[in-house]
């Protein structure tokens, strides 16, 4: 039986960049995988010759908090371009839990973030907000009603 998400892997056109942008919202690096590939991660990917840049991130300090594997695909260069929009087939977002939505909304918009539009409010109290990461991978964070 699976017991949790371990991680979610995004791939990214520019490693340092993504790192930095990632870590601004609280990602700390738990395990710096460095540059290389082999082939395990041939067969079990199904790259030709892959050789990555990458390096685990992490939020908090819980064993099973969550975490993501950040890559920068050398061989195979990374192609294409995330979805579009949210009604793409397939897993369309991360969803970010905070406690202090406003702040990181505000901080990243003066940073030149993009987001879809401003926080939103939902029915029960709790609020949201879509963004875009660095590449255009959407992003939200969700903020629950105390």
């Amino acid at each position: 039986m699976v017991k949790g998400i371990f991680h979610i892997n995004i791939n990214v056109s520019n490693f340092e960049r993504s790192l930095a942008f990632y870590k601004r919202l609280g990602f700390r690096v738990v395990r710096d995988l460095g540059e290389g590939g082999n082939k395990a991660f041939e067969r079990g990917l199904q790259l030709p010759n892959p050789v990555g840049r990458a390096a685990l991130l992490m939020l908090g300090e819980h064993k099973y908090a969550t975490r993501i594997d950040l890559i920068e695909w050398k061989s195979p260069k990374a192609e294409g371009k995330p979805y579009p929009h949210l009604h793409h087939l397939g897993m369309a977002r991360l969803a970010l839990w905070t406690d202090n939505l406003q702040e990181m909304y505000e901080q990243l918009k003066a940073e030149g973030t993009e987001f879809f539009s401003e926080p939103q409010v939902m029915k029960d109290g709790s609020s949201f907000v879509c963004f875009r990461d660095p590449d255009g991978t959407i992003l939200e964070f969700i903020q629950f009603k105390s």
